[in-house]
């Protein structure tokens, strides 16, 4: 027994003391102990401002009609330094095409834009006079119209469209007019008119239809949305659909007449389908930047029928938008204006000398399954050209901006810059004064290089490094004759431009010791920039005389470009100088018109560019008919894609298919209208 007790004894001992040895071991702090890795918390953003009452509406309008009658009138630079017509914005990064079948050109990888035409590969989609054409297309021995999606032309007409493998979505502008309501008239002389006029109010809407076309031959509709206003652009990124709209706002009558208007509506047959309007509280306004318009935005998600659309409007216009896979930029212009002083002994105001300063006010949103969330604001010295002068890369923003007026000669004359953002949209670097007295014509920023393009007589590209974001720098400049107003990767050494050809002659009347540059036809050229320090021309090619265009210069979907093919495609409209006006300097001579249709490349960077052949809808009739100039006909090529072997051309009367290689026609479908 004494051996048994003496045994429990040392084990009770011995684990009193492990108890004792581990508890003193926990309370004992280790001589290092790991720190931490506490993430800084990203800075709390502060939501814009809701515009809350009719009141404060009208005070914010008033406000931004004071400001906006200080502003001086744009004075048009045409004739001055240069006589082209201004080219209108347009909007795009090149996502290699899909095995098979090409895609429409698009400006970030991942990130669809709707466009007039869309294939899957089989079928060929069109907006077509009203109308969705849906045409089979492949094989092209086997071309025929499916069916033909018509709509009431007096309340809705497409605009654009999207294609995936289960829907297609029809964007366009519908026109409907609410019933009248009569009201009770003022009991007092500046009482305010509530919403709701004894006579029938026209709304305009842009109305989204979305289609099942898993059976093309019994296609349903299975949604409609409708956003008031007038559309600006759209993106498409997987299945969640986002879309932008302005719609104006008469503050004449609010200010002048003290009448309240209706809210923006809005409208999702996902759930009941009846238009709301949005609440006073539900509006936000961007500070700074009142303009009389409300920016709408709207998000959703095409495979979840269930989930209503998410609408957010902003009081302030949106003029141009980026959009990345994660995040949706809005670009909004506004003045700085010099205040008047009396000139000294006068009770006149001082002559302003220095024109309104332009900046560029961005407001950054993030987008998730057609989810959109305000998410930081930023500004940059200038105003932009359009959304290719906006671009994000590994969270940081980019942007180009013009600044001042190329019609000056003193310090206030046009300058170009670069800036670089970081997430919360605040600058760390930046790059101005670029190219003095030009304005920007064209960008396109690819990783860690961008290229700009200015234009006044002569067509610097600029290449500029952009790797580190606090001192971005030029590496090199290239000047040469012409201006490209669409820049398109060809590979990471290598960039096309797409433009026009240029004469500079002396001197113009009135304008002494400034040049004058003339456009010439449509220029095309192969940019080589191995060596950043010295880019060079490396291949170019001139299409027609002086009137020659292309869709292509204000919009960038009118291309078709696949290096593994290579292969270059556009429509053109060719003007050809055959009767010269002996009075006038050959470069002022206006072409007559000689041709409609696409031009096929093949290229490469041994050949540069190689004309495989023209193609065009009009028949021999058609050019003998042809004068002097030609017009928007049905027979206009709009569009050329590829599927498989087969060279797609279309206009909106014909849809012609060609052999990819040799561009022998195989089959040609006339579409009835």
């Amino acid at each position: 027994m004494k051996k048994i007790f003496a045994l429990i004894l040392s084990v009770t001992l011995l684990l009193t003391f492990t108890s004792t040895a581990l508890t003193s071991a926990k309370k004992t702090p280790a001589k290092n102990p790991p720190k931490k890795t506490v993430k800084p918390k990203a800075p709390a953003v502060k939501p814009l401002p809701t515009v809350g009452s009719f009141s404060k509406l009208k005070a914010l309008l008033a406000e931004g009609e004071k400001f906006r009658g200080q502003n001086s009138i744009a004075i048009d630079e045409k004739g001055i330094a240069f006589d082209r017509e201004a080219l209108s914005a347009v909007a795009e990064k090149s996502a290699a095409p899909a095995a098979g079948y090409s895609d429409t050109n698009i400006q970030v990888q991942g990130v669809d834009e709707a466009d007039v035409v869309k294939t899957d590969g089989q079928y060929i989609y069109q907006v077509n006079n009203g109308k969705v054409v849906i045409a089979q297309a492949y094989p092209a021995n086997s071309m025929k119209v499916i069916t033909a999606l018509k709509y009431d032309e007096n309340s809705f007409h497409p605009l654009e469209l999207y294609v995936d493998k289960k829907h297609l979505v029809v964007i366009g502008n519908s026109y409907y007019n609410l019933p009248a309501k009569k009201e009770a008239a003022p009991a007092e002389k500046n009482a305010i008119i509530r919403p709701g006029p004894p006579y029938p109010l026209h709304v305009n809407t842009v109305k989204t239809i979305i289609y099942d076309i898993s059976d093309k031959t019994n296609i349903k509709k299975l949604r409609e949305t409708e956003l008031e206003g007038n559309y600006i652009s759209s993106r498409k990124i997987g299945s969640a659909l986002y879309l932008t709209a302005n719609k104006y706002i008469d503050y004449y009558y609010i200010l002048k007449q003290n009448q309240e208007p209706l809210t923006p509506l809005y409208r999702d047959s996902a759930g009941k389908g009846l238009p709301r309007r949005l609440n006073y509280q539900d509006i936000r306004y961007f500070p700074n930047s009142i303009e009389p318009n409300y920016l709408m935005i709207a998000g959703l998600n095409l495979d979840r029928l269930d989930q209503q659309m998410k609408v957010s409007a902003y009081l302030g216009s949106g003029q141009n938008i980026y959009a990345s896979q994660k995040n949706l930029y809005v670009a909004v212009t506004q003045y700085e204006t010099p205040v008047n002083k009396p000139l000294a002994n006068t009770i006149a105001p001082a002559i302003i000398v220095r024109p309104p300063q332009s900046n560029t006010t961005l407001y950054k949103f993030a987008l998730d399954q057609g989810q959109v969330t305000y998410t930081a604001k930023g500004q940059v010295p200038g105003t932009i050209l359009n959304q290719f002068s906006m671009d994000e890369d590994r969270g940081r923003f980019r942007i180009a901006t013009t600044k001042g007026d190329i019609w000056r000669n003193d310090e206030h004359t046009s300058k170009n810059n670069v800036y670089i953002l970081d997430e919360t949209l605040k600058i760390t670097g930046k790059l101005e004064d670029i190219a003095p007295g030009e304005k920007i014509y064209s960008v396109r920023f690819m990783g860690n290089r961008g290229y700009m393009v200015t234009f006044k007589t002569v067509d610097p590209l600029f290449v500029i490094d952009l790797k580190d974001p606090k001192a971005p720098k030029i590496l090199g400049a290239l000047k040469i004759p012409g201006y490209s107003d669409y820049l398109h990767p060809y590979d990471e050494n290598h960039i096309i431009g797409f433009g026009k050809d240029t004469v500079e002659l002396g001197p113009k009347e009135g304008n002494p010791g400034q040049p004058v540059a003339y456009y010439q036809g449509l220029k095309i050229a192969l940019f080589d920039v191995t060596d950043v320090t010295n880019p060079k021309e490396k291949f170019k090619e001139n299409i027609g005389d002086r009137g020659t265009d292309s869709a292509l210069l204000r919009n960038h979907k009118a291309l078709l470009f696949s290096k593994e093919k290579n292969l270059l495609a556009f429509p053109v409209t060719v003007m050809e100088v055959k009767n010269k006006n002996q009075s006038l300097p050959d470069s002022l001579n206006y072409g007559e018109f000689t041709f409609q249709g696409a031009y096929v490349y093949h290229i490469d960077l041994v050949k540069g560019f190689d004309l495989k052949g023209k193609i065009t809808h009009l028949t021999a009739e058609d050019q003998q008919k042809a004068g002097y100039n030609w017009y928007d006909s049905n027979k206009n090529v709009e569009r050329v894609l590829y599927i498989g072997d087969t060279l797609y051309t279309l206009s909106k009367a014909v849809i012609k298919a060609h052999d990819l290689s040799s561009l022998q026609e195989k089959n040609s479908l006339s579409i009835t209208q």
